[in-house]
């Protein structure tokens, strides 16, 4: 009797000895492998993974629309750790290569990695690739389904939305350019935690809900497709935006991305022209001159001056773009037929103090502060050494640089009754006045000079519409040799209904028109083939644009 007591007591005491080296070796031995292995568990199965938020388009009624969705994608992804326990590095990586196109070197590398628990392989796997790893059956490679971000419009402002990737330091992802960026924080909340036996939830990122409307947007991007593709330029950029609020309608540019395949384009063609570029942007420029020499009491719309189609300064000659000699001139005048002469008497007429002080009030020089990453700004910096040349040339837009965003946002003011608004571009914004930068007598002087160019030039113009615009065609500076090239940029801005001729603009208690134009419109295509005069190019895609936006609006006519 004595022998069985002993012997269970010593068989009972192993077991219970065993099972403390197994509680040792699981909870403080390998207690952070196991921790990590079961972190690494609930992040595949997406339980610690927060959902990213959703981005809408609008319309005119304030219907949203998706722009960009969470979608079901199947995801390969591997466990070294398990990989490694087999030996198998080199092995699995020569079978996977060919079906998951990536190098047998660079597996073998994430394979050997010491404790890594999860290596994503692909991403956005195609179905043939999920059969064929189904069918190896390798210990270690696993298949689930993550939610992933789906852009149902494709390349439709794509530089706008931007697009999310993986981060450089982890197999995390985050936003990539455009709003996927800026916003990335808000989008992607915050993922939850396992600590021990504590799971943190995670918290879904917020939906957001921009100004785009979806209609302008897309024939604004068909618009300038079309245009590009007759003239065989390189490129080009289209905003449209209300001004008297300052929101952005549309904003695109070519050459564009499918934000679903972005591995498929070029890097720098995930930049967004419309805010990361500056160009020279030619005789749109004479508009901040006149207005410059207006708004100070220089000049009037009806002042004169001779023109004998040339002027030197600083041992250089400026011609005007036709090489013509126009004689007796109104500054009206020098705007319909954007005589470089003209300006560059505005110019001289206003003072070069007091032409810079209203550059640096119209804020072409500094941001601009829209809601998207990496905005540059222009330049006026060659104004500073006082050449009569560089503010002859500065006259009329060229050795002075913007960004299209700047430009647009700039001559909105003088759509908007002289007052300067911030652009924005998610819907729950507000209105921002930045200042009063002219009188409204100026905007209405100016506007009144630019339906005048459009009523006498005749491309632009709408029947029944007042309509004000001004083209630019400015010659692309060659950085290496010096001077300019033969290649042009060309470049249209205008606003409808214009509102100046029955007077409907008036100041509302806050100093804006009380009727502002709905719409502003600017259009810039890049190096066209033969250099054409911006008359040809952009000129009769504004009228198509703008047609489109009054129709699809229903304004009414305001020159019955």
């Amino acid at each position: 009797m004595r022998w069985r007591f002993i012997f269970l007591l010593f068989f009972f005491g192993g077991l219970y000895a065993l099972l403390i080296f197994k509680i040792y070796n699981l909870q403080l031995k390998n207690g952070d492998y196991y921790s990590e292995r079961a972190e690494a568990q609930q992040r595949a199965g997406g339980e610690l993974e927060s959902i990213r938020g959703n981005i809408y388009f609008t319309d005119k009624n304030n219907n949203l629309i998706p722009a960009v969705l969470n979608k079901e994608y199947p995801e390969i992804y591997a466990v070294p750790k398990e990989i490694q326990g087999n030996n198998n590095n080199k092995e699995y990586a020569e079978r996977l290569s060919p079906i998951i196109n990536i190098s047998v070197e660079e597996l073998d590398k994430k394979f050997r990695k010491p404790n890594d628990l999860y290596e994503l392989l692909v991403q956005k796997a195609e179905p043939e690739q999920v059969n064929r790893i189904k069918e190896l059956n390798l210990k270690g490679i696993y298949i689930k389904n993550q939610l992933l971000r789906f852009y149902p419009a494709g390349n439709l402002a794509s530089h706008v939305l931007g697009f999310i990737g993986p981060m450089a330091d982890k197999d995390e992802l985050a936003g990539r350019y455009g709003i996927e960026l800026y916003f990335n924080d808000l989008l992607a909340g915050k993922s939850g935690q396992a600590k021990g036996d504590t799971l943190i939830k995670p918290e879904d990122g917020k939906n957001l809900v921009l100004t785009i409307d979806r209609s302008i947007q897309a024939q604004a991007e068909e618009t300038l497709n079309n245009l590009i593709k007759k003239y065989s330029a390189i490129g080009g950029t289209v905003i449209v935006q209300e001004p008297a609020t300052g929101k952005i309608l549309a904003m695109g540019s070519f050459p564009n991305f499918d934000p679903n395949n972005y591995s498929a384009s070029e890097i720098g063609d995930f930049l967004n022209p419309a805010v990361q570029s500056v160009y020279e942007p030619g005789s749109v420029f004479k508009l901040f001159t006149m207005a410059a020499g207006i708004d100070s009491g220089k000049i009037t719309p009806e002042t004169t001056y001779y023109d004998s189609g040339l002027v030197t300064f600083n041992g250089r000659t400026i011609q005007n773009w036709d090489l013509k000699a126009y004689g007796t001139r109104t500054m009206t005048e020098v705007i319909e037929n954007s005589i470089n002469t003209g300006a560059v008497f505005a110019e001289r007429k206003t003072g070069h103090d007091i032409f810079y002080n209203y550059l640096i009030k119209f804020k072409l020089n500094e941001f601009t502060g829209i809601d998207l990453p990496g905005e540059v700004k222009g330049s006026i910096e060659n104004l500073k050494n006082g050449r009569d040349i560089n503010f002859a040339t500065a006259s009329f837009g060229q050795g002075v640089s913007v960004t299209p965003i700047e430009l647009i946002n700039t001559m909105s003011a003088i759509a908007n009754g002289g007052v300067l608004m911030k652009p924005y571009i998610l819907a729950d914004g507000s209105p921002k006045t930045i200042q009063r930068i002219i009188s409204v007598e100026t905007s209405k002087a100016v506007a009144k000079m630019m339906v005048s160019a459009v009523k006498k030039n005749v491309i632009a113009d709408i029947p029944n519409y007042s309509v004000a615009g001004k083209t630019g065609t400015a010659f692309v500076p060659d950085f290496e040799k010096g001077g300019y090239t033969d290649d042009v940029i060309n470049t249209y801005i205008g606003f409808a209904p214009a509102l100046i001729n029955q007077g409907e603009a008036r100041p509302d208690s806050s100093g804006r028109p009380a009727s502002a134009p709905k719409f502003i419109i600017l259009i810039k295509i890049d190096k066209p083939a033969g250099a054409p005069l911006a008359g040809m190019t952009v000129v009769p895609a504004f009228r198509e644009l703008a047609q489109f936006i009054l129709n699809y609006y229903n304004i009414a006519p305001d020159e019955l």
